[in-house]
């Protein structure tokens, strides 16, 4: 297994980590996922320990809560083996103070995911979601008091746009609060808006990502293709509404260029995916699910080989898009792109 720095930082975190949204599954999205209980949580995480895999994401939204009692209840006895990435900030209720990242709510939020953890601290907390009502030095304060007591070892966050990154990094330069150094993207061959702004802003800052649903919410397993009905089995028919949206012209033009791609190196569509993510700037960790063993041997199949460069060419030119402004003139203008960096 790979080990890269996470952002600016001196942690390391593995090339692929595991994603426990599988674990304790319930309701119309989560249960989708997966169902694992403790005893075949426990077996996913023995193999991810045996491959290197040590980095293990959860969020205490996710089935509320149950993910991380099952997480848990998987690694006891080992702690200090595993690395433990977790997320607050979205709805855990109905009352006032049950979601954002407020002092009370963060405070809060904390010390529950520490006890349904089953641990004395988090190697990272990021938040789910940018709070808009509450002042930015409110939540790194928080933040930074919470480091200092030695329940949080590094910070992050998750899906927020460009100008909330770098004005919570201004402020915490100023006030001299801990800064981010992972930020947990969309990303994948079917979605690479990340590429507009946030990911030059994290070559700038010193922020890395952590890559979610790199197979395009279930898109790039191989099991879609053009002209073909939607597999009986995919958890797209219950789950696509809530996820990124991808139009059909598109994916079926990456799937081609993917399955031209897989006759070339023996290795399947999935693999393809997630190895040209783990080449992109930036990347620290692609997040990677599973429902059972086999679908998690045949992911840990995308790290220790490498697509050519021709390779990445191919699926570059297949997944490009139009760039959104104000991006596209310095893609597409003389003028402009002489004031560009290279295209990363």
């Amino acid at each position: 297994m790979d080990y890269r720095r996470l952002g600016a930082s001196g942690l390391k975190v593995p090339a692929l980590s595991f994603g426990a949204g599988t674990f304790g599954g319930s309701g119309p999205l989560f249960g989708a996922w997966g169902n694992s209980d403790a005893t075949e949580a426990r077996r996913l995480v023995d193999i991810c320990l045996e491959a290197g895999v040590n980095l293990f994401d959860t969020a205490d939204v996710y089935s509320n809560g149950a993910s991380e009692e099952v997480l848990g209840a998987a690694i006891k006895g080992r702690r200090d083996a595993v690395l433990i990435s977790t997320k607050t900030s979205l709805p855990m209720g109905d009352g006032p103070n049950d979601a954002g990242s407020s002092r009370s709510r963060l405070t809060k939020a904390v010390e529950d995911a520490l006890k349904r953890l089953g641990t004395d601290y988090i190697d990272l907390l990021q938040l789910h979601a940018f709070d808009a009502a509450t002042p930015i030095e409110e939540v790194l304060s928080t933040l930074d008091s919470l480091v200092r007591a030695g329940k949080l070892r590094y910070v992050g966050v998750s899906n927020f746009s460009g100008w909330q990154v770098m004005k919570s990094l201004g402020l915490a330069d100023k006030h001299g609060y801990p800064r981010y150094v992972a930020h947990q993207v969309y990303y994948s061959l079917v979605g690479r808006d990340y590429e507009w702004e946030l990911m030059p802003l994290g070559l700038d800052q010193g922020v890395g990502a952590l890559v979610w649903s790199p197979l395009g919410w279930g898109r790039l397993t191989g099991k879609i293709r053009r002209g073909e009905p939607l597999p009986e089995k995919s958890r797209l028919h219950d789950t696509a509404s809530f996820g990124p949206p991808v139009d059909d012209e598109h994916l079926y033009r990456v799937v081609d260029a993917l399955d031209t791609v897989a006759q070339e190196t023996g290795k399947t569509v999935p693999q393809i995916a997630i190895n040209w993510l783990l080449q992109r700037p930036t990347v620290a960790s692609v997040i990677v699910g599973a429902r059972n063993e086999q679908q998690l041997r045949q992911n840990l199949g995308a790290v220790g080989w490498s697509l050519t460069s021709d390779q990445m060419k191919k699926l570059d030119a297949a997944s490009e898009v139009t760039a959104p402004y104000p991006y596209f003139p310095y893609r597409r203008q003389e003028g402009f792109a002489r004031l560009s960096p290279p295209a990363v």
